[in-house]
């Protein structure tokens, strides 16, 4: 076989966007979401592999700013759109993209990249671990009722048109990025992510529905959903789809929760993806009956390790001497010595005996404080090297608030 990886042009698009489609099926999405992601494509940041005229694999990346513990927005490559066509699998088409992709992260000067798996095991391979969950859950609504704080019924709800409340809806969104680690600070372009709703797509539920909460004339919160109606002979069984919510406050909030679990006609609110540690867990009456599962969310590989620790901040001091394994890049083996404390983070090659042995891997699913150091190192996965360590520097990374992706990219 003979074939050549390059960076994508754009005249090359259609047949390189069709290539993904069908590695992932061989179903065409719709003009809008097809117009969407041609317009958001980053061409110098896109490869593809050619087999003579044929493209038989895809890879992109988005310039993402991503929220770490303590607040920072760090730099991060979106791995995005990797495809391999069904006839070119196993061929080593897909490592010679990531070869290529991490090598040009590192060049552009990138210490993270993140991406979402269509199938978890493939990246671990590749440095990525599992650094964010996501829950989704069936709230019962004939079963299960809210009790709501204080101060819920002073915000006012007034449903407004997506699109032209897309503006109000982002500035709420931005003011709640840096208090939670995996939420990604949304470039020009994105916020119309929300906005696409191709017909197609809907399985017979409504056109997506803006709900605004407002107090004292500020927008205070949003929640962006559908409606599937549905009924039995007992009567309505409606669905509300619950596409995302953001709030300011625990009052906003609730208000925004209490809304969607009593719009008339409806019996169900089906939650697709929230943190794993979301308010409505303590707002409902009966959890069970809301049938919470998790799943993976976002993947997470250091690029660069010493600039990527530098980068977050720790919720207790430590100062531990880092083993670390990693042969797909290996300009991060090596001894790492992290010290940090209330003035400062510094992270740097080291000859000292190390603390912990761990590998990239490790580093990036503990990395934004959703998963800690030390069930990973019940499963074999970190070895403690010096007595105390390991709590010491699993405490450390840890995050008050999970970890969690608000959107798929």
């Amino acid at each position: 076989m003979t074939t050549e990886l390059r960076v994508l042009e754009p005249a090359e698009w259609d047949e390189w966007y069709g290539m993904l489609e069908l590695a992932f099926g061989g179903v065409t999405e719709s003009p809008e979401e097809r117009g969407l992601y041609r317009e958001l494509t980053e061409f110098e940041r896109s490869i593809g592999v050619w087999d003579g005229e044929s493209c038989v694999g895809t890879a992109g990346a988005f310039s993402f700013r991503l929220s770490v513990p303590g607040g920072a927005l760090v730099p991060a490559a979106g791995v995005t759109m990797v495809g391999v066509a069904p006839t070119h699998r196993r061929r080593g088409i897909l490592t010679s993209m990531m070869r290529r992709q991490l090598d040009d992260v590192r060049a552009g000067g990138e210490s993270l990249a993140v991406l979402t798996a269509s199938e978890p095991e493939i990246y671990g391979r590749f440095g990525y671990g599992v650094t964010a969950y996501a829950t989704r859950a069936t709230i019962d609504t004939n079963r299960v009722r809210l009790t709501v704080p204080e101060g819920t019924d002073d915000v006012t709800l007034r449903q407004a048109d997506p699109a032209k409340a897309s503006g109000a809806c982002e500035a709420v969104y931005a003011r709640r990025v840096t208090a939670r680690p995996g939420m990604l600070a949304r470039q020009p372009g994105w916020e119309k992510q929300a906005l696409v709703d191709p017909v197609s797509e809907r399985g017979g539920a409504s056109p997506r529905m803006c709900v605004l909460a407002e107090r004292a004339g500020e927008v205070v919160g949003y929640a962006r959903y559908a409606i599937k109606p549905d009924w039995s002979y007992a009567g309505a069984e409606g669905v509300v789809l619950l596409k995302d919510l953001e709030a300011l406050d625990p009052a906003a909030e609730a208000a925004l929760w209490r809304f969607l679990c009593s719009i008339d006609l409806t019996s169900t609110v089906r939650i697709h993806s929230r943190p794993v540690d979301d308010a409505w867990q303590h707002l409902v009456s009966d959890v069970r009956r809301c049938e919470p599962t998790q799943r993976d969310a976002l993947h997470l590989r250091l690029v660069e390790v010493g600039a990527a620790l530098e980068a977050r901040r720790y919720q207790a001091p430590v100062d531990v001497v880092l083993e670390v394994a990693d042969a797909f890049c290996p300009w991060n083996e090596g001894r790492w010595r992290l010290t940090a404390d209330a003035t400062g983070v510094t992270c740097a090659r080291t000859d000292e005996p190390a603390d912990l042995a761990l590998s990239v891997r490790e580093l990036g699913a503990a990395y934004l404080g959703g998963v800690s150091l030390t069930s990973l190192a019940a499963a074999g996965r970190v070895r403690e090297l010096r007595d105390g360590a390991l709590v010491e520097t699993s405490v450390a990374f840890g995050s008050p608030v999970a970890p969690w992706l608000p959107h798929g990219f």
